[in-house]
């Protein structure tokens, strides 16, 4: 999740990011929907490639974007898209949507360890924001979407595309002075300073929530700091490789979560605490833990996961 990341923009090696697709029609488009639209179609929903990656990434400073990585192959894909279209469009331009086929644009399913499709991942300013494999309820959707705004608005982002909400005229939530210089850090790249940030207001206000949340974000993007798409397989390679690799369980937990693959971050360092009793084991168990808070402690897939770390520990 850091700038530096696989899955941030720098990240895609080899990708030409510098082409333009307007993305500031959006809003003109949700004045004028496209003639023949579905039902479900959003004015907030476009087609991202490898050329106009960049630009989508960028949005994610204004509002935060959403990445629906599909393939036409797929009959749930398409399933999911239109699902992802429909709800968008009632968050009435809150977000924006980026329909992206991993078939023609290989290179950027790559950059996101993409394994399997459809997979869904939010971007708040450059930043990966796990979500979800598969097909969800729509329900499930939208409560991860409200978590999602909740997200952004405590980084800034508050943004509208159109919407009948102005956000001017929201004025945007005063955070607390060692939040806001945390996030100052973040928007300036200093993770070091951003984590201090948050161990400070941990120390003055241990149950502070939060920090502790924004502890445990900044980790994660520290830890995956300048890991390319090459060192990110060869850990992937070790991993497979040797069961009791701990170091290589760790990181490739990390990148699956910063990726979406957030059932398969926790379920690897479940296993590997179920299958280990030495030393090796309490320090998965702590990135267990943190992941829990990165991703949500109310989220389902945190309440599967502990019930099986339960099961693994006792």
């Amino acid at each position: 999740m850091s700038q530096n990341s696989p899955m941030s923009p720098n990240g895609l090696s080899g990708v030409n990011l510098r082409g333009a697709v307007d993305l500031s029609a959006l809003k003109n488009r949700a004045a004028a929907p496209a003639p023949g639209a579905s039902a479900n179609a959003s004015p907030y929903a476009v087609d991202v490639n490898e050329a106009s990656f960049q630009e989508f990434v960028q949005l994610s400073q204004q509002v935060p974007v959403v990445a629906a990585m599909g393939s036409g192959r797929s009959q749930q894909s398409a399933n999911v898209t239109a699902m992802l279209e429909k709800v968008v469009n009632e968050f009435g331009g809150q977000l924006a949507l980026g329909r992206i086929d991993v078939d023609s644009s290989p290179q950027i399913a790559q950059a996101f360890g993409v394994t399997a499709v459809p997979t869904v991942v939010a971007l708040i300013k450059g930043q990966p924001v796990p979500m979800f494999e598969g097909e969800l309820p729509e329900e499930q959707v939208k409560e991860f979407f409200n978590e999602l705004l909740k997200v952004a608005a405590s980084n800034g982002v508050t943004g509208n595309l159109g919407g009948a909400q102005d956000p001017a005229a929201v004025p945007e939530p005063q955070l607390p002075p060692l939040h806001q210089a945390a996030r100052d850090a973040i928007e300036a790249g200093d993770l070091e300073t951003a984590q201090s940030s948050y161990e400070k207001a941990l120390a003055e206000k241990p149950n502070d929530s939060d920090a502790k949340i924004g502890l445990a974000q900044v980790q994660l993007m520290r830890r995956t700091a300048g890991i390319d798409v090459v060192a990110a397989e060869e850990l992937r390679t070790r991993a497979a490789s040797d069961q009791d690799d701990l170091e290589a369980a760790l990181a490739v937990a990390d990148l699956d979560a910063t990726g979406g693959h957030v059932e398969d971050a926790l379920a690897r360092l479940v296993k590997f605490i179920a299958t280990h009793f030495g030393p090796e084991r309490e320090p998965a168990r702590i990135r267990l833990l943190e992941l829990y808070d990165v991703v949500g402690i109310s989220d389902p897939r945190v309440s599967a996961s502990r019930q099986a770390l339960a099961r693994a520990l006792f």
